[in-house]
This record gives structure tokens, C-alpha cells and sequence, in this order.
């Protein structure tokens, strides 16, 4: 590029062209991956796996990045009727998406965590590969969470007759592989589960016929579903529910009794298939018993939260460094963007939440590691559950911030659907709401807590781990963590004495809290383990914040808050 600012020999300026953002090998481009996978893994294994992560990792920039980009651009289209008028009810995908099924299947994004090869970390290095191959898959990762949800509900819930279907929806053959659609919301309902109002019909044994309408099913092209639905004559509410399993299509590959109203014309996520369907008599197969579906279905969803939030962070990555690669190739007002010291601070600052987020959300994928190999103790088993919803909750809202700023980093060209980046804040959006939005899952964590000793076993955790820290540099950053969890400990105590509302109130606050402070914890944790430079400010700059931003939501305060929202 000329830019000395003279005149071509044709007496105008040289025409510019701005270079683009490139990406390179996305392993061995990811310091804190690698650094995360030394830290916790033996290094016999690590050894073993990193020659599969980082070819992983070269496909994410080629052939998988193509055919998401291919899959972007055809999205699916539902087709009704034949030419003579026969109802089919066909959603057609495209190739490329089709591809990236198979890739799914012989890259074991679902397989690595069932055949359990490593024990423990075996779901370390499963959700790495799914890190690595999310960003660019056009959003394949929701089904494979689906696939993966309903895979842990069947090995717990299953039985004989459910192997098949566990056995299609863990394979590496792509022949063989199946994926797993996930049909819980209605207009009745959406995240409200116990209004559920398909009703299941006896048909013989633990067979069913369910009638209903399902008005978000994702992975309609799917060749199973889990879903609620309520045995004729059984409670209302969400214990009178039961779980099924439904084969969509019959032995000719029409759909079972299942109508396809429409797709869903969403913001983003566009090339995965979103249907609105009517159920007719659809078989079932009741799986679990009868009743208690939504206690029974948190099998299911504690995987695909935890799939939200790793894809979450692999999402914050992929802005970061798209904008990162940007900034040494961007010339403004004389220099590099890199060059301009705010432009850094703001870099810094991406950067710093994708590592408190990354590191949430492995800590999840690690209890959950330790809860299939039958490892975890019962407190661990405790923190997992109280952990999830809080884990999910706040790497989603990270996300959707980063893409944000990722995208003004770019100036205009972050607007324009062409470059390619406007998806990078469509796609983050919804992971606030799948799996359950951040008051659903505030109130969830609220529940944990009541339910169990989770608040006292989690602050006794990470008392016990940053004082186990002994780096010097470090002091400041374990006082600033303890006294967060000391403040999060007596507003505790005092919700619990003050009455729901007032705790309900406070609800999101109090995930928050959870979640920064668990955190600072892990990069107390982290840099007293790499001792690099990187490591150490990130712990510092993170717990110099606000890291327990609770609110006593009284009466008074409620009463503000809703004049507030009336604008009284």
C-alpha cells in the first residue's frame, strides 16, 4: 500500500484498498487454550490429543469455514407440498450444512465425551474441539448440544430399548451418526415449561401418541426429538409432565404424524432449520417413567447450557481476533489502529472478559467431566448444579458485549452485511435466551441455593483455592476476591430472612456476583500457575472491579423500580 500520499503519474491518488481481517490456525493462534490444556490436563495426554486439536484447528480456517460460509448463504426452505398437491412437509438444507453433519460425526464432537477415553477430562477435550469448530460451522453446534443433551438423558434415563437410538447419536460413523432435535417450547409456555399443553395418549406399554403444538423446535431436520408432554389425566403443573422420544420419520422417511407449520425467520442462526410444528398423533416413546419430566429433562439441559456457554466463549474468540488481526492491518489518522493507545485499552479490555469467560466456563466442563466418570464428591456434584445456570447466564451477555464492541471496532465495515461481521452480533444474541434466559436462569441459581448448602460449599471452594495461592503479586487480587465472597455470603443470609420477592428482586445481581467472583478465583488460579505477565494483570484488572454487584432490593427500592418502569 502507498500511503506517502503522492499523486500517480495520471495525476490522481493511488486507489486504496483496505485488507481485510485474516484468521490463522485456530490452535496454535489460541495462547490461552493452550495454556488452559497444559494447566489441566496430565501431560501424556496432552501429547496425544494436540496433533488432532491443532489439524482441528487448520480445518476451522479451511474447509470448515467454507462450508459454513456456504451454509450462511443457502438457508433452509420448507417445502409443503409435492407438484400435486401432496403434503410432504420437506425442509430442504444445503450441502454444506449437510457436510458439516459428517464432519460433526468423524471429528466425535459428541463421541470424545462418551467413550470416555480420558476419563475425567474426557469432556476437556471434547468441548476444546467444540471451541475450536463452532465459529465456524454456522452455528452446528446447537444441534450437536441437542444431540449430546439427549445422549446423557438416555444414558441415565434409558433403558434396553433406548440403546439404539444412544448408541446413533454417539457414533463416529456419519452413516450411523443421528443428531437430536429439542421440542420443549409452546405458545403457552415459552420458558415457563409447566404450561406445557401436548397431551400424550396410551397407546400400548410405553408407547404414546402426542397431540400439541411445538412452536420452537430447532434441528427440525433431526432424525430424533425429546419432549415434554402430559399423560392424559395427569397433574397440571411441570411434575405432571413426562419425557419422550420421538423417531420423526417413519420406515418410508416421511414425517411420523408431525406437521411443519413453518420456519422460523429469525435474526440470526440462520442456517439452522427452526420450525413451528403440530403434533397429530406423533408416536412416542415415554422414557424415565412417568412424571417429573422437568426435574428428569435437567440431564438434558445441563448439557446444552453448558454447549451455550463454550460457545459462547468460542464466539467472544472469534470477534477478538478478528479484530485483534484488524488492527495491525487498519491505518487511521497516521498510524496502525494497534498503534493508538485507546484503541489497545479497548482490545485489552475484550480480551480480559474472554479470559474470565473461558475459564467459567471450563470450570463447568470440568465438574461435568468429573460427574460422568463418577469422580465428583457430592459437594462437587452440588457446585455443578449451582454453576451451570450461572456459567451460562453471564458468558451469553459476554458474548453478545464483545461481538458489539468487535463490531465498532471495525468502524462502518462492522455494519455491512457483506464483510461478514454483522453475524458475529446476530448469532450472539440468542444465546441469551436458549437454554433459558438470564432471570430464568438468576432464579434458577436462587433455587440451588435454597435446595442445598451449594452458597456455603461454593464460597468454602474458593476460600479454599485462593488461599492457596501464594505468588506475592497475587495478594491484593485474593483479599479483593475473599471480601467479595464475605459480602455475597451475608446478603445471603440477609435475602433469605427478608422474603421472596426482595430475593427475586436481587436474583440477577446475585448470579452476577456468583459469576465474577468465581472468576477472579480461577484467574487468581490460573496466573499463580503460568506466572506470565498476561496472566498476572488479567487477575488484577478483573478483581479491581466491582466484582459482587448486589442490590438490596427492598421495599422501598421495588416500589422506585416500578414507578420507574411505569415512568411515573
Amino acid at each position: 500500500m502507498n500511503f506517502s500520499g503522492k499523486r500517480g503519474t495520471d495525476g490522481l491518488m493511488p486507489e486504496f484498498f483496505q485488507d481485510p481481517p485474516r484468521l490463522a490456525n485456530q490452535y496454535d493462534d489460541d495462547a490461552l487454550l493452550r495454556a488452559y490444556l497444559r494447566w489441566r490436563l496430565p501431560s501424556s495426554m496432552r501429547a496425544e490429543i494436540e496433533p488432532d486439536l491443532r489439524r482441528l484447528g487448520e480445518r476451522a480456517v479451511t474447509d470448515i469455514f467454507a462450508l459454513g460460509e456456504s451454509a450462511e448463504a443457502s438457508p433452509p426452505r420448507h417445502i409443503p407440498y409435492d407438484p400435486w398437491g401432496r403434503r410432504v412437509d420437506r425442509i430442504e438444507t444445503s450441502d454444506a450444512w449437510r457436510e458439516l453433519d459428517r464432519i460433526a460425526a468423524t471429528e466425535g464432537i459428541v463421541a470424545t465425551a462418551y467413550e470416555r477415553a480420558h476419563g475425567a477430562h474426557s469432556r476437556i477435550h471434547q468441548f476444546a474441539r467444540l471451541y475450536l469448530f463452532t465459529p465456524s460451522s454456522a452455528l452446528y453446534g446447537c444441534p450437536l448440544a441437542m444431540t449430546d443433551g439427549a445422549a446423557r438423558f438416555l444414558e441415565v434415563h434409558g433403558d434396553e430399548t433406548t440403546r439404539p437410538v444412544f448408541a446413533h447419536l454417539t457414533s463416529r460413523d456419519p452413516k450411523e451418526f443421528w443428531t437430536s432435535g429439542q421440542w420443549m417450547t409452546e405458545r403457552t409456555g415459552g420458558s415457563d415449561v409447566g404450561s406445557t399443553s401436548t397431551i400424550a395418549g396410551c397407546e400400548e406399554g410405553d408407547t404414546y401418541r402426542l397431540y400439541g403444538t411445538k412452536w420452537f423446535t430447532s434441528a427440525t431436520t433431526s432424525q430424533v426429538a425429546m419432549t415434554l408432554a402430559r399423560i392424559e389425566g395427569a397433574a397440571a403443573g411441570s411434575h405432571g409432565l413426562s419425557v419422550f422420544l420421538i423417531q420423526l420419520r417413519d420406515n418410508d422417511g416421511r414425517l411420523n404424524h408431525i406437521r411443519v407449520e413453518r420456519l422460523k425467520d429469525k435474526l440470526g442462526t440462520r442456517a439452522l432449520p427452526t420450525a413451528e410444528l403440530t403434533l397429530e398423533g406423533t408416536p412416542a416413546q415415554l422414557v424415565g417413567g412417568q412424571g417429573d419430566g422437568v426435574r428428569k429433562i435437567a440431564t438434558l439441559f445441563n448439557i446444552t447450557r453448558v454447549y451455550n456457554a463454550v460457545a459462547a466463549v468460542a464466539g467472544m474468540r472469534r470477534a477478538i481476533v478478528l479484530a485483534s488481526d484488524y488492527a495491525r492491518r487498519r491505518h487511521a489518522f497516521g498510524k496502525l489502529l494497534i498503534e493508538h493507545p485507546l484503541h489497545v485499552e479497548t482490545l485489552a479490555e475484550m480480551h480480559l472478559e474472554l479470559r474470565a469467560a473461558f475459564l467459567l466456563a471450563f470450570r463447568v466442563v470440568e465438574l461435568l467431566g468429573r460427574e460422568e466418570s463418577g469422580e465428583a464428591t457430592e459437594s462437587e456434584l452440588r457446585l455443578l448444579r449451582f454453576l451451570i445456570p450461572v456459567a451460562k447466564l453471564y458468558t451469553a451477555k459476554q458474548a453478545i458485549a464483545v461481538a458489539s464492541e468487535a463490531l465498532e471496532a471495525f468502524g462502518g465495515a462492522g455494519y455491512l452485511e457483506d464483510t461478514g461481521l454483522p453475524r458475529l452480533l446476530r448469532d450472539a444474541q440468542v444465546l441469551s435466551i436458549w437454554e433459558g434466559t438470564t432471570n430464568i436462569l438468576s432464579l434458577d441459581a436462587l433455587r440451588a441455593v435454597e435446595r442445598s448448602e451449594a452458597l456455603g460449599e461454593w464460597a468454602s471452594d474458593v476460600k479454599r483455592r485462593v488461599s492457596a495461592v501464594r505468588l506475592p503479586g497475587l495478594s491484593p487480587s485474593t483479599e479483593q476476591t475473599l471480601s467479595a465472597v464475605q459480602r455475597i455470603k451475608q446478603y445471603a443470609a440477609r435475602a433469605a430472612t427478608t422474603g421472596s420477592e426482595y430475593q427475586q428482586a436481587g436474583a440477577r445481581g446475585f448470579a452476577y456476583a456468583i459469576a465474577r467472583t468465581e472468576a477472579a478465583a480461577l484467574l487468581i488460579e490460573h496466573a499463580n500457575a503460568q506466572k506470565d505477565q498476561a496472566a498476572l494483570t488479567a487477575a488484577g484488572r478483573w478483581c479491581d472491579r466491582e466484582l459482587a454487584p448486589l442490590i438490596d432490593a427492598d421495599l422501598q427500592h421495588r416500589a422506585e423500580s416500578a414507578a420507574l418502569e411505569r415512568g411515573a
